[in-house]
């Protein structure tokens, strides 16, 4: 398979749009410039799919498979602390994720595909919003797969920490579903002279976060997933007083729905036999997050992303993932209506996602694109 190199210009693409970041569904510019360089590189282009979302479509040969292909593009409300000659100018938002990155890459494999021969149709789904609005979900409501059926669906992430271009997958489980549970635990405040008179709410916080401590451990199977994190705990304002109540924010990281319902259930009974035990009374309300189900690798679909990274130099102990990622990602509502496969592409010695001064490794702009094209070979070969 002959390689062609766009990397100057997609470096330059890339930092274009790093650039610019645009929120979640305001993706406006970013769109136009996908679209724009989508038409030049010979595929059909559909814009308008949950706002900002555009699909470039390109058929070759007489194949009737048909493979999909996921980007999202939005930026995160983080303000940029990298310096960089081609950093935010937009203060309070930068892709701090390297969609950027992913975007670019898609954009280079269009070109590849416009210049190299395979056997099917191939659709370049570009999705908005996805950190934290559903970016993906608004797209399926919206009939993206009845409007472009695939017979399997991709998307990847680049991973800080892993050497640059390591594919990183697994069938099965992949990514978390996330749930934040806010709690109240309810007292009666006081002196703290006299603390016999109140029932004091953070002792019993802090009895609960300890007991918080024994759901992963003593409820799943040790070879089942699951993270409960205490992030925020709040209540009083003096340290001679003892305060009315006490708010807590858990957040709960599951990767199976029976695991995500035993857990739900274990903590919420932790939490109510803690405050009871105090003469406390708690309050849940799982209010915010739960909106990411989790991802779902196809097994036949992990093969053939794990044979194609194989067949391409890498070694199985790297490719092959012990367990599944913990963070969430809403391509796992395209993994509920479509066969698909979601995998991690190293980004180097960077710094953390989401961090303030994180830059995108531009290396993948050659090799992600580069491992998309094979990837497609494979999926759509030539007779």
């Amino acid at each position: 398979m002959t390689v062609h190199t766009d990397s100057s210009e997609l470096v330059a693409l890339r930092h274009d749009l790093h650039r610019h970041p645009e929120l979640q569904f305001e993706e406006q510019r970013t769109a136009a410039l996908v679209a724009r360089e989508l038409a030049a590189a010979g595929f059909a282009v559909t814009t308008g799919i949950a706002r900002t979302g555009v699909v470039g479509t390109l058929r070759k040969g007489t194949g009737r498979r048909v493979m999909g292909i996921r980007a999202d593009m939005d930026a995160l409300p983080i303000h940029e602390t990298t310096n960089l000659p081609y950093a935010s100018v937009t203060p309070g938002k930068m892709h701090a994720c390297g969609h950027d990155g992913h975007t670019t890459m898609l954009i280079g494999l269009a070109r590849r595909l416009a210049r190299t021969e395979f056997d099917g149709t191939v659709h370049l789904i570009f999705q908005p919003a996805e950190e934290g609005e559903g970016g993906a979900r608004h797209m399926v409501e919206e009939g993206l797969f009845q409007r472009f059926p695939c017979d399997g669906v991709f998307a990847l992430h680049n991973i800080p920490g892993v050497g640059a271009g390591q594919v990183m997958v697994r069938g099965g489980p992949i990514t978390a579903a996330v749930d934040v549970l806010n709690v109240t635990i309810h007292g009666v405040a006081g002196h703290g002279a006299i603390p016999h008179r109140a029932v004091d709410p953070v002792v019993a916080a802090a009895a609960a976060v300890m007991a918080l401590q024994t759901a992963v451990s003593r409820n799943l199977d040790p070879l089942d997933a699951a993270v409960v994190t205490v992030g925020a705990i709040n209540g009083g304002v003096m340290a001679t007083a003892i305060p009315e109540a006490v708010t807590l924010k858990i957040g709960l990281r599951t990767v199976t729905p029976d695991v995500r319902v035993l857990m739900k259930g274990r903590i919420a009974a932790l939490l109510d036999g803690q405050a009871k035990s105090f003469g406390c009374r708690a309050e849940l309300d799982w209010g915010e997050g739960g909106d990411y189900p989790p991802g779902f690798n196809d097994p036949g679909l992990a093969a053939l992303v794990r044979q194609t990274a194989l067949a391409m130099g890498q070694d199985a102990a790297a490719v092959d993932m012990r367990g599944p990622f913990m963070f969430s990602e809403d391509f796992a509502f395209m993994q509920q209506v479509v066969r698909a496969c979601y995998f991690g592409l190293g980004n180097g010695d960077s710094r953390a996602l989401h961090d303030p001064g994180y830059d995108f490794n531009d290396r993948l702009l050659e090799l992600g694109p580069a491992f998309w094209q094979r990837l497609v070979a494979n999926f759509l070969p030539v007779p």
